[in-house]
Order: structure tokens, then C-alpha cells, then sequence
């Protein structure tokens, strides 16, 4: 992912309230263990682990961490894979995309965690089952611990749809078609659309692709990602199912062909529905604090029942081997996911922890009671899943990209077509790596 520069850091020395605090009684057998510790590059997350940090070191006078931002450039994982060939990984980071543990993987990066006897309790306490296993690697080890996730969901306008004629969210492909037909009918001037049912970004850029597609995939599938012991197996009627409401979306002219520069039109009140993640909630706060919005799971298939998946972005936590205290840094991974810094996380950063008991752990109860739209993410974060582990995920991201312009955006080859293109290509890379 694109790093930002880090432009303010802002020392949080404090405790917050209703986070008690864990005491932890090992000592380093002599002298003073230095860890060098990397979390994320944006300034909240820096914020929080700047404050865990100081907790630490005050508690632990024998293993002292040292805090540091990564390293600017193009994206974090550059970064890293360039740490691991020369030598100068931190002992910790908890900037890792599952995108990339293959790559780091590979390059004998990473201390495989299920090596440490408490990792299956640790994990057992704190994570559903289901995500933990989503982070086992091919070749059995867990490299990495689940942290924190995005659930990406869909936002949509209350006025807009109240206007309309509308009194709940669409919770079908069909629903969504029939509230764009509204919409489009209800917000017209001079026969010209003013408010879209809906909008995404046109351009073949790889990463759009987690905002429509992907999570829509996983939707529409129950939960499935694009690969299965290794190899691509997105070849189906779920993918198909995904082109084809695009393609409509777009046929219909409930989504422009156009590309918005200057912010997004949900910001305005000219988009109906968006589809975005926790950070949306922040961000309406600030710039658009007078539009009345609510926030659901994204449309499936009209046939479908149970949950709805989605795509969660997640960001993990990892131990590198060329620490040289692997059980220190490990008992140090363990005070960054404790119960009080999640919560911690949650009021400074607005990120979602990879935990199981979010909704009933007393701790977190005054965060959700003052952050009520939250709670949907909380509840949507256990039926969320990652990036496969699998290298060249970027190429095969713009492979799907390619595929969504041509069939979704522009309507040039079917649905079925599009899936077997995308395919297609997603073999030749995945062939190329072996």
C-alpha cells in the first residue's frame, strides 16, 4: 500500500480510561534487551503505538522497545522485502499485509509464531477460529498474528432514499437494481440524472478492485477468496454473478462511466450508495456532518441466505527473523493485542481489532455506546476475509481490473467471458512464480 509521509507525531503518554492496565513479571536473564518496533506510518496509529510503547518500557525495565516509522517510500511492503534482504528488518512490525507474507515468507523473513507454546491459546482467547485459520500459510505455519481489519460495507444516503420512496437498505442485487431505478427517476433534471445510485472509480488501477469487486466476490460466495490450496479458483458463477451487477449497474446509468475528481459525490448528496470501510465514519464526521446515513452489509445474489462476507483489509503483526530475542519480541506481540490497547486502537484510530468479543467485553462497552455506527462494523468484522498468500497478488489484481473495465464499465465482452480473461491471465502469473 502507498505510504504516506508522516508529518506529525504526537506523544500519548496517558492510559485511557476504562482500559486497565497488564502487569508482566519476565525479566531478561541480563542486561537491558533493546526491540525495535515498526507499526503503521499514519499519524493515529502512530499516536497508538507511541502510547503502548511508553506503557511498555515503564513496565518492563529489562527489554526496552524502541519505536521508529518506517522508512518512507513507495509502500511499506518495498520496504520490507528490502529489510529482509539487507539484513535490517525491525524485531516487529504491525504493518503487514496478508498480500505480501508470501513474498516475506519465501525470503525467510519471518519467525513462524506457532513455534511459541502459548500461540494457539493467545489466539484461541482473542481471534474467532475461522480468521486464524485464514492466516495459515501453505506450508502450515501461522507467521503472522490477525490484528485489525476494515470490513468493507456499504453506506448509503437516509434523504436520498426517504425521497425516493425508500425505507431500508437493498439487501439483494435485484433491491439494489430496483432503488437505482427509483432514484434515477426521483433526481432528474431536464432528463438528466443529479444523484446516482451509486459510483466507482472507472480506471483500471488494481486497488479500485477492493472496493467493488473483491468484496463483492467474497459476497456473493459465502466467504470464498480467489485462490484454493494455491491455485486460482475464482473460475465461476459467484464471479460471473459479480460482472453481471456491475455490468448493469453501469447499462442502467445507475452508475456514471465518469471519473469524480475533487472528493467523492456522497460527501454532496449525489451518490446514493457507497462502499467503503470503518475510516468512512471518521471522515464523514468531518467533511460531510450534516448527511444522514446508514451503513449494511453489501448486496448479494437474490438467491442467497445466512451472513454476508466481505473484504476486511486486514493488517497483521509479525516477527522477523532476524531478531535476536524471538521470545521477547514474542511477549511483546502479546502486549500489543491485549484487550486495553485494542481498545486504545478503536478511540484513537478507528480501527477494527481482530477479536471475538468486541460486542460483549466490558471494555469496549463505552466506546461502541459513543460510536453507535461502529457497532455495525464490529458485528460485520467476524464474516470478513483477507488476501490469499500468494506472490504477484498486484498483477493479478490489474488482470481483474482489466476484466471489470471491459465487461462492467464498458460492456465490450459478457460476464462469462470476463471471468474466463481474467483467469486466464491469473494462470499465466501464477505459472510464471512456479
Amino acid at each position: 500500500m502507498v505510504i504516506k509521509p508522516l508529518i506529525l507525531v504526537v506523544v500519548l503518554s496517558s492510559i485511557l480510561p476504562g482500559c486497565s492496565r497488564r502487569e508482566n513479571s519476565s525479566e531478561p536473564s541480563r542486561g537491558i534487551i533493546e526491540l525495535t518496533y515498526w507499526p503503521a506510518p499514519n499519524v493515529q496509529e502512530f499516536e497508538v503505538a507511541d502510547s503502548i510503547v511508553a506503557r511498555w518500557n515503564r513496565t518492563h525495565p529489562g527489554i526496552q522497545v524502541k519505536l521508529q516509522a518506517i522508512p518512507v517510500s513507495q509502500s511499506t511492503e518495498e520496504v520490507l522485502l528490502a529489510a529482509i534482504a539487507g539484513g535490517t528488518t525491525p524485531d516487529v512490525c504491525s504493518n503487514i499485509w496478508p498480500g505480501a507474507l508470501h513474498d516475506y515468507t519465501q525470503a525467510g523473513g519471518l519467525v513462524p509464531l506457532d513455534g511459541f507454546p502459548d500461540f494457539d491459546s493467545i489466539m484461541a482467547a482473542r481471534t474467532p477460529r475461522s480468521l486464524v485459520e485464514a492466516t495459515r500459510s501453505s506450508d502450515g505455519h501461522f507467521y503472522q498474528v490477525p490484528w485489525k481489519t476494515n470490513p468493507v460495507m456499504m453506506f448509503y444516503n437516509i434523504d436520498i432514499f426517504e425521497k425516493a420512496g425508500l425505507n431500508r437498505a437493498p439487501r439483494t442485487y435485484r433491491e439494489y437494481w430496483e432503488a437505482g431505478e427509483k432514484i434515477s427517476r426521483t433526481f432528474k433534471d431536464d432528463g438528466q440524472i443529479t444523484v446516482w445510485m451509486g459510483e466507482r472509480d472507472i480506471r483500471p488501477i488494481w486497488w479500485q478492485r477492493l472496493f467493488d469487486f473483491y468484496p463483492f466476490y467474497i459476497a456473493a460466495s459465502g466467504g470464498l477468496t480467489l485462490f484454493r490450496n494455491g491455485e486460482a479458483d475464482f473460475r465461476n458463477v459467484h464471479a460471473e454473478k459479480v460482472f453481471q451487477f456491475f455490468r448493469t449497474c453501469y447499462a442502467e446509468r445507475y452508475f456514471p462511466r465518469t471519473f469524480f475528481q475533487g472528493g467523492d459525490p456522497f460527501d454532496i448528496g449525489k451518490k446514493a450508495t457507497h462502499f467503503s470501510g470503518p475510516w468512512q465514519v471518521a471522515h464523514m464526521q468531518k467533511f460531510a456532518p450534516d448527511i444522514r446515513y446508514g451503513i449494511a452489509p453489501l448486496p448479494v445474489p437474490d438467491e442467497q441466505t445466512g451472513p454476508t462476507y466481505t473484504y476486511g483489509d486486514f493488517k497483521n503483526i509479525s516477527i522477523f527473523s532476524n531478531t535476536n530475542h524471538p521470545g521477547e519480541a514474542w511477549e511483546f506481540v502479546r502486549f500489543l493485542i491485549s484487550a486495553e490497547h485494542d481498545c486504545l486502537l478503536l478511540r484513537v484510530a478507528s480501527q477494527i481489532p481482530v477479536r471475538g468479543d468486541l460486542l460483549t467485553n466490558p471494555i469496549f462497552a463505552d466506546y461502541f455506546r459513543d460510536n453507535p455506527k461502529m457497532v455495525q462494523f464490529a458485528e460485520q468484522a467476524p464474516f470478513t476475509r483477507g488476501m490469499d498468500p500468494v506472490p504477484d497478488l498486484k498483477e493479478i489484481f490489474d488482470a481483474l481490473a482489466q476484466a471489470y473495465e471491459a465487461c462492467a464499465v464498458y460492456g465490450k465482452i459478457t460476464p462469462a467471458e470476463a471471468v474466463q480473461q481474467a483467469a486466464r491471465q491469473t494462470q499465466v502469473i501464477v505459472e510464471w512464480n512456479k
